[in-house]
């Protein structure tokens, strides 16, 4: 069963014009203009490397970023790890050694009544 021409053209209207709308039509557009690369250098980030024997500078951010990211880590990891067990399991299992605890130290009482 072939769909009806009007469902046909009424999606190819609606594709074409939000590929046109996204910059997909070739022209100008918000985020493309004449002067940006279209392809990637092959470099990271599109940055030459520097000469040989030359190492990169560190941009402003990188510095603050970097620091932050590893304090971010160091706090997390002790911190987390040093977090108290409150599941129920570990409180039912408190709750019966106490109960075993104290039902020993009856029996034992009575055994030497």
């Amino acid at each position: 069963m072939a769909l009806p021409k009007v469902f046909g053209t009424t999606l190819r209207g609606r594709l074409t014009s939000s590929l046109r709308t996204r910059g997909g039509g070739g022209g100008l557009s918000r985020w493309r203009s004449d002067g940006h690369q279209d392809r990637p250098n092959g470099y990271l980030f599109n940055r030459t490397p520097p000469p040989p024997g030359q190492s990169r500078k560190w941009e402003d951010w990188e510095l603050p970023c970097y620091v932050t990211a590893f304090l971010t880590v160091v706090i997390l990891g002790v911190g987390l790890n040093a977090k108290p067990d409150l599941t129920l399991e570990t409180w039912a299992h408190q709750k019966a050694v106490e109960r075993l605890h104290s039902q020993n130290i009856s029996t034992s009482t009575d055994k030497s009544d």
